[in-house]
């Protein structure tokens, strides 16, 4: 089970990570968001800023399709996402370490290339020093 904290520390320990000020978390890359709170609007009512759950960049239609659909508790989205290669995440519903790969992704798909390269670069080191 995750939580904002988690998303914060998972988002701010990749490279070049702004946190925007917000009533939740907003985490960009190269003024790219990847991971924020949801907005969530109901007729009538006020913009309230859900921190159970995380708005996430996924790329693309089809691998929105594929979240949505392989596990519709964990992922949802609404029509003002239609359209947006973004899903919602309960966090409350996903292990820390799946959190970590998803935040991961998504900050891959809009990071600079030479910020990837760096990454895979240290991840690849490290994971040399462990063999």
């Amino acid at each position: 089970m995750a939580d904002a904290d988690d998303v914060r520390r998972l988002a701010l320990a990749l490279p070049h990570v702004v946190e925007i000020e917000s009533d939740g978390f907003d985490f960009r890359v190269a003024n790219k968001g990847f991971v924020w709170s949801y907005p969530e609007r109901m007729p009538g009512k006020p913009r309230l800023i859900r921190t159970d759950i995380a708005v996430l960049f996924v790329g693309d239609e089809a691998e929105k399709q594929a979240l949505l659909l392989g596990e519709p508790d964990i992922f949802f989205t609404t029509p003002g996402y239609d359209g947006w290669p973004l899903v919602m995440v309960r966090l409350a519903e996903v292990a820390v370490e799946r959190l970590g790969e998803l935040v991961t992704d998504a900050w891959r798909m809009r990071a600079p290339d030479a910020l990837v390269s760096n990454l895979d670069e240290a991840s690849e080191s490290s994971s040399a020093g462990l063999n």
